[in-house]
């Protein structure tokens, strides 16, 4: 009796040692050590296989950049999402070169030998399980008017469960929140990737709880580019990429307007705020919570240094604690709040503060072109906050290809080399 016992406390505590768990289900909190490798200033890539060859074009899975978040609980792990999968320019819409592309999240390792390790991947689907596409949504489910179409030039069913995923945030159950471009919807998938509930704008048929009709108002193409959750978990907060067309982009007094969103898990109430641009049609690509009311949010323009070296490429910290709630007392309005009878967006930034409304606070974190030196892609879209004093920052490559009415191989100007995932590591 005394050896099972002691055995009982044996194996008891050689578990304590090794991990402890998450109640729910969740993650286990691994505890061994680890160094974040230093990766200079050139990063490392990230591993990708070839998904079609069209020609002599590779089309690349890759597109692990749209969004990056780190690992709940296991040191020098993170997770990487793709958008809607390889699409080219056309009038009126979209070519995908691969239609039934699944967006997917990416499990990934930065390993002490400076290499990454793909640990898995999570492919989005319909609650029912089936896999979604990255197709437009059709109308009355966050349709934005782009007409999907093969490489023939052959029109594509829309899906309506579709996304074009940009903002990802993990949680310690082990479940995701997705945001994407067209509704804009936030969704939340399960371990597995299984569709558990969709919120979008009031006058999208998709679920119960609702984001502010105005958000239907995005810009096409430049969605919530950016999701986060604050560290307790309660509240998630998305940032759109770009000014709201609200009531037109003809109306728009100034492009540098752009609006952040917060969601209160446990109400479902919404409370909105106005992000300055330093550039007007600036892209905020990323948004990660550092507290509940401090954020890092990256900032860009679409320029790549090869071809301008002015190229903007910032991380801001900003905070929301000072800023006004500029919501509408009627989540159905599509014209949300009203400045001297205007909408805000129709409104410059003089007469907003006129009428006391103030804007989150911003300070430059990083000017990542200048801390390393160089940074050769376009599209900065990533964060993966490792601890209080690093990110990783990672790019979207497009799944390396590029071009309108025609596939052409993604370049990154001033060179020969194909754009590809690629991690940096900064001090912020």
């Amino acid at each position: 009796m005394k050896n099972q016992v002691f055995f009982g406390l044996l194996l008891l505590c050689g578990l304590t040692a090794c991990e402890k768990f998450h109640g729910n289900g969740g993650y286990p909190v691994e505890e061994e050590e680890y160094e974040v490798p230093d990766l200079g200033n050139t990063g490392v890539k990230l591993p990708y296989t070839v998904l079609k060859t069209v020609g002599d074009v590779e089309v690349r899975n890759g597109g692990f950049g749209s969004a990056a978040c780190a690992h709940p609980t296991n040191k020098g792990e993170f997770y990487v999402l793709t958008d809607r999968g390889a699409n080219l320019g056309t009038t009126g819409g979209k070519i995908f070169p691969t239609p039934d592309y699944t967006p997917r999240i990416g499990h990934y390792k930065l390993l002490q030998d400076k290499t990454i390790e793909k640990l898995g991947e999570v492919l989005l689907k319909t609650p029912s399980g089936s896999k979604i596409s990255g197709r437009p949504n059709p109308e009355g489910f966050g349709a934005t008017g782009e007409i999907p179409y093969d490489l023939n030039m052959s029109v594509l069913e829309n899906d309506e469960y579709g996304l074009d995923s940009e903002g990802l945030v993990a949680l310690k159950d082990g479940t995701f929140w997705v945001s994407d471009e067209y509704g804009p919807h936030i969704v939340h998938y399960d371990t597995n990737g299984v569709q558990l509930e969709r919120i979008s704008p009031v006058f999208i048929n998709t679920g119960d709880r609702k984001i502010p009709a105005v958000f239907e108002r995005r810009w096409a193409n430049r969605g919530m580019e950016g999701l986060a959750i604050t560290p307790d978990e309660k509240t998630l907060v998305g940032i759109m990429q770009s000014t709201l067309y609200n009531p037109s982009k003809d109306d728009v007094a100034d492009f540098t307007i752009t609006r952040i969103v917060t969601f209160d898990l446990a109400t479902a109430e919404t409370k909105q705020y106005l992000y300055k641009q330093e550039k007007a049609k600036n892209s905020n690509s990323e948004i990660t919570a550092l507290s509940s009311t401090e954020f890092l949010v990256i900032e860009r323009d679409g320029l790549f240094t090869g071809d301008d070296p002015t190229a903007q490429k910032h991380i801001y910290k900003i905070d929301i604690s000072g800023a006004t709630d500029v919501s509408c007392d009627d989540i159905n309005s599509l014209d949300g709040m009203l400045v001297n009878g205007k909408t805000l967006e129709q409104n410059t930034w003089e007469e907003l503060a006129a009428a006391n409304i103030v804007p989150v606070s911003k300070t430059l974190s990083v000017d990542v072109v200048g801390t390393l030196g160089d940074y050769p892609h376009e599209k900065m879209e990533g964060i993966w906050l490792i601890d209080e004093n690093r990110i990783g920052i990672v790019n979207d490559d497009d799944f390396a290809v590029s071009g309108t009415d025609a596939i052409n191989q993604k370049i990154l100007p001033g060179s020969t080399d194909i754009d590809q995932n690629t991690l940096y590591i900064v001090h912020y």
